[in-house]
């Protein structure tokens, strides 16, 4: 029987009965006869037991059977829950979800028995509490010295792997003979790295600073595409020297390790006419797998990780929820249309109602579509109670994580980006913010540290505020770095705000920890979350007290794909601006202009802002009277504000977001566009890169 064809619905019941069984664990960890959760637990892992086997995945199906049975006997009353139970079984759990992540990438479980937790689980079947014997591959991630030099005989060898064509091999022989040095590399990030594909495009830009990559193995589009391991391998051409070149990988953050071999291209071609033929066979191989690991993998992101409600939710596949918004886009860009057409003509007589009714529609339309796209964040944030637990025993701290506003709604494609950034953060907060229990005892503050998370609508936003009651940022200890780092200077230092020098934690590696760890410290990937969530055209800020704790608030839009908008013209060039960041619009006279370090600002009721000439900006011409009074909107981003100089206004108009394409990607200040209905095209200002 072919049980391929459900693969999709296999993974979405298994990650749903995982979420169950993490969820049912944290409570039985502090209700230890809790006989509701008993019986969640067991009917969770028979489940996912009968899926396992009926799908063919018999290592998954071997240790939930052991974690049933050991429910069976508590639910008995034999045995008793305690805490050793519970490590083991969160073990078991680590276990599951791994294999769960094989399956939806290569449609295997691996070749992983883990016959560590299947010994364990028997052992406590039998009255016994022996320890665990450590997995294959434990020791490296306890002590990392140790296998690392064994691991690096292979490390070695990952570049050769690479297949060279006529054209690479070409390249090479011009690159060798204009004395430059050629390179073999393979770069293995670490695997407690949360954004490997970010990683690995910062390791490609400084390189590229450096020379020109020939060819890399995964293609360029796979990494940015996060379809790769936690390596890469690349032939690089470059006048710097080995030490040079390694040094630039090595300066990015969460980088394990790097091999730089220099190459000896007359070897090479021999080895590479040599291994041909067996190497074509390996290509085909891994060629005719790929599709099958790629559906795999691409399916399963359709789905909602939530929980839903029996018999009052639908599964409905996302791809067919873009076709519906992309008709619902045209609809209003076609009633864009009717309204700019009624506005040129004169006697359309009933038009004007027909086209009313057809914006009734549209605007319904749109609504319910939006509804339907949107998920509670509760789908991303139900993994983050084990997460802190795990990392509670890891750091040996006492922390506890409260979240609130789990319920709250934001548009899919925001919740799937979501995820990353948030454990992040919370990871900091663990791990730079939550004292020791000794400190925490000092200060007179209770022995258990508290992570916080909360989430609540505002106006067209969603905030998440993710805050503990630890140390709080030392401004003084940032400043002392940033100094001696050469990032900003003594002088410039006495000038800065608080809120200022605290910003310059979302700069690329830039870290305070004192001993790096494999769960922060590295620059904790602050510049990473800042670049994603700004992505998703939302911004982050950070609220803090020394000693009393700290809180990043991140600001994000219910949905990315039709906004209301405020359209401008600056010069002979229509823009728009959306309505979520405006703030008021002003009109302001010359005189009301003055200068604060040589740049524009205005004193708007008692708040200072930085104006901001758009057609400089924009490089438009504007035929505008410089001694006439100037219109203004004024934008706010967090805390600032900015004012925006326009030629004119034109109105308020619901517009869909068309994007730039990756071609375009170089000109931050613009999200995207819009076309009107006239069939012009308008750039949206994105105004968060602006101030």
């Amino acid at each position: 029987m072919d049980v391929s064809q459900y693969l999709d619905i296999f993974l979405d019941e298994t990650k749903e009965h995982l979420q169950t069984l993490s969820d049912q664990l944290m409570i039985l960890e502090q209700e230890p006869d809790n006989m509701d959760t008993i019986n969640e637990i067991f009917r969770a892992a028979h489940s996912l037991k009968g899926m396992a086997g009926t799908m063919g995945y018999k290592r998954m199906q071997n240790l939930t059977h052991d974690m049933e049975n050991v429910f069976s006997e508590v639910r008995s009353g034999n045995l008793h829950v305690d805490d050793h139970m519970v490590d083991i079984l969160f073990q078991s759990l680590d276990a599951l979800e791994e294999y769960t992540d094989n399956i939806q990438n290569t449609t295997e479980e691996g070749t992983n028995d883990n016959d560590h937790l299947i010994k364990a689980l028997n052992a406590i079947l039998n009255g016994e509490k022996s320890e665990p014997a450590a997995p294959a591959g434990a020791a490296s991630k306890e002590e990392p010295a140790a296998p690392q030099e064994s691991e690096n005989g292979k490390k070695l060898d990952k570049w050769r792997e690479i297949k060279l064509g006529d054209t690479e091999l070409t390249v090479m022989n011009k690159a060798v003979n204009m004395d430059k040095n050629l390179f073999g590399i393979s770069v293995f990030i670490q695997e407690s790295c949360i954004l490997k594909a970010a990683r690995a495009f910062l390791v490609y830009k400084a390189l590229e600073d450096l020379g020109e990559i020939i060819v890399s193995e995964p293609s360029a589009q796979d990494i940015e595409d996060e379809k790769f391991e936690f390596d890469f391998s690349m032939i690089f051409i470059s006048d710097k020297d080995r030490e040079t070149v390694l040094h630039a990988i090595m300066n990015v953050s969460e980088i394990e390790d790097a091999v730089v071999d220099p190459i000896d291209i007359s070897q090479y071609q021999v080895a590479e006419t040599e291994e041909k033929p067996e190497e074509t066979q390996v290509v085909k191989k891994d060629t005719k797998q790929q599709p099958a690991a790629e559906a795999a993998a691409a399916a399963p992101a359709k789905k909602s990780g939530g929980k839903p409600v029996v018999n009052r939710t639908v599964r409905v596949d996302i791809e067919k929820l873009d076709t519906l918004m992309n008709l619902v886009s045209e609809l209003i860009i076609a009633k864009n249309s009717l309204v700019s057409a009624a506005k040129n003509s004169e006697g359309m007589g009933n038009t004007t109602e027909q086209i009313e009714y057809l914006e009734s529609v549209t605007t319904n339309l749109h609504e319910s579509v939006m509804k339907v796209r949107m998920v509670p964040i509760e789908s991303v944030v139900a993994k983050f109670p084990k997460m802190i637990r795990d990392l509670s025993k890891k750091l040996d701290k006492k922390m506890q994580l409260i979240m609130t506003g789990e319920e709250t709604e934001l548009d899919r494609t925001v919740v799937d980006e979501i995820g990353d950034p948030l454990m992040h953060l919370l990871r900091n907060s663990a791990d730079h913010g939550l004292e020791s229990a000794e400190v925490r005892a000092q200060r007179g503050k209770p022995e258990v540290g508290t992570v916080r998370l909360n989430a609540y609508q505002d106006g067209n936003n969603v905030v998440i505020e993710v805050g503990d009651d630890g140390n709080g940022i030392d401004v003084e200890a940032v400043k002392k770095k940033a100094i001696e780092r050469g990032t900003i200077t003594a002088e410039q230092g006495e000038n800065m705000t608080d809120k200022d020098i605290v910003d310059l934690l979302f700069l690329p590696s830039f870290s305070t920890a004192k001993q790096v760890s494999d769960i922060s410290g590295r620059g904790v990937g602050l510049d990473v979350v800042k670049s994603k969530i700004e992505s998703l055209s939302g911004d982050v800020e950070v609220k803090t007290a020394l000693g009393e704790g700290s809180t990043f608030i991140v600001r994000l839009p219910l949905t990315l794909a039709i906004i209301q908008a405020l359209m401008v013209e600056v010069g002979k060039e229509k823009y728009a601006i959306p309505l979520g960041t405006i703030q008021t619009i002003e009109d302001i006279t010359p005189g009301d202009v003055k200068y604060v370090q040589g740049k524009e600002v205005i004193n708007l009721r008692g708040e200072v802002m930085p104006l901001v000439r758009l057609n400089e900006i924009l490089d438009c011409e504007t035929e505008t009277d410089p001694e006439a009074n100037m219109l203004v909107v004024i934008v706010k981003k967090g805390e600032k504000l900015a004012g925006l100089v326009v030629d004119e206004l034109m109105g308020q108009q619901e517009i869909v977001i068309k994007t730039m394409g990756k071609y375009i990607n170089k000109c931050k200040i613009i999200s995207g566009a819009t076309i009107l209905g006239d069939g012009d095209i308008a750039l949206i200002i994105d105004t968060n890169t602006l101030i």
